[in-house]
């Protein structure tokens, strides 16, 4: 099943509606394929720095290394990539984001230095790769391992290449945003279980949209079917948060959350 997607950069009635019911929102042509192009040139001169300077982490959150299809090194995850590159930042400041905080609370904002702060996820399946899917999991485990009580979140992901769902991809599994605590802890088994689900919906996504989904919702990344460039899907989350700022600063402990997530890859 593919999820359905909306135009335009605000936030109606009905979106807050299908918002609450499902858990995920789909906004097409967010940002157009020139502005797109600027955001992958940023991502690869950010990179060629950190391979460069041999980043091993940042701020306690570990960089995901692989291969990609001719061979060379590259990274396929980044963490707090919005506070290493201006473009990347200047992008996080665009106003029509705004309108997607209201679905949290009047204090909302984006996380760009708590979590893992500007994510970028670089899937490619070939030899030598380390990134070609994600198990079942959900975003607010995070806070359970922190000892803290689960906070409101959204994860707002910029999608930088076409996605048929088809070919693998996000998979959600709507309204289990709104399931209890037993069930968001133990529904699926996380990170190891990679099973499609019947209820689960795909997206069919073009460079320059945008989903959002609540940090409590079921969701997995599937790997492509397909080999090489074709399978290339390189996405950005910016996690959107309320209460008290917690930053996480050069030097942060690694929380538990990231080794228990490597145990699906």
């Amino acid at each position: 099943m593919d999820a359905s997607a909306i135009h335009g950069t605000g936030i109606s009635p009905a979106d807050r509606a299908d918002f609450e019911r499902n858990g995920f929102l789909h906004r097409k042509g967010f940002f157009d394929r020139r502005q797109v192009d600027v955001l992958l040139t940023a991502i690869r001169e950010l990179e060629d720095r950190w391979i460069r300077d041999e980043v091993k982490e940042v701020n306690g959150t570990p960089i995901k290394y692989g291969r990609d299809v001719d061979g060379r090194v590259i990274i396929q995850r980044f963490a707090f990539a919005s506070l290493h590159h201006p473009v990347l930042a200047e992008m996080l400041r665009d106003p029509r984001f705004e309108p997607f905080l209201q679905l949290i609370s009047g204090d909302a904002r984006l996380g760009v230095d708590e979590k893992d702060g500007l994510v970028v996820n670089h899937y490619v399946n070939v030899d030598g790769s380390s990134f070609t899917r994600m198990g079942w999991h959900t975003d607010s485990l995070r806070d359970v391992f922190l000892g803290q009580r689960i906070r409101p979140m959204i994860n707002l992901g910029i999608h930088l290449d076409d996605q048929d769902p088809a070919n693998g991809g996000l998979r959600l599994l709507p309204g289990t945003h709104r399931q209890h605590l037993g069930g968001m802890l133990f529904r699926k088994r996380y990170f190891v279980d990679h099973r499609p689900d019947p209820g689960e919906v795909g997206f069919a996504i073009q460079a320059g949209d945008i989903t959002l989904h609540d940090g409590r919702i079921w969701h997995r990344v599937e790997q492509s079917r397909l080999i090489g460039e074709a399978s290339r899907r390189r996405v950005m989350y910016i996690p959107i948060i309320s209460g008290k700022h917690q930053s996480r600063a050069d030097g942060a402990f690694t929380p538990l959350y990231h080794r228990f997530q490597r145990l699906g890859q």
